[in-house]
């Protein structure tokens, strides 16, 4: 007999499968699943949700690149890394900019789980765990 935790989680996932439209989160078909769930009130539907919602923003979050600096950054180069993340994907991927002085200088981009580091933090943070 499986736990409710493993019915409600292979439930989200079967929902969170009828919420893409070519791979893609369609907000139609979010809504439509959203308005299934309150009208047939299945067993857990706080955990079922929980589980849909963490699917849903582990998704959304592979279509936009965050990029953290230190120091200056134009929109050319932040086109310049959106275009390269799009193709490197196969997919659309916005960029997002997040000033961080902890970096000392350079940048880091986080898409998904994905994290493309250049930055003298990181760098020096990889020196002193080698030595």
């Amino acid at each position: 007999m499986a736990s409710q935790a493993k019915i409600a989680q292979k439930f989200a996932r079967q929902l969170f499968a009828m919420s893409l439209v070519d791979g893609t989160v369609s907000a139609d078909r979010v809504s439509g699943v959203l308005a299934y769930v309150e009208k047939h009130n299945p067993a857990n539907p706080v955990m079922l949700l929980k589980a849909y919602r963490r699917f849903i923003s582990a998704e959304l979050a592979k279509s936009v690149a965050v990029v953290e600096y230190a120091g200056a950054i134009d929109d050319a180069m932040l086109a310049a890394i959106g275009a390269a993340m799009t193709k490197k994907y196969n997919r659309a991927v916005s960029t997002t900019a997040k000033p961080s002085p902890a970096l000392l200088a350079g940048l880091r981009v986080q898409v998904g789980d994905d994290i493309y580091e250049s930055s003298v933090a990181g760098q020096l943070a990889a020196l002193a765990a080698s030595v």
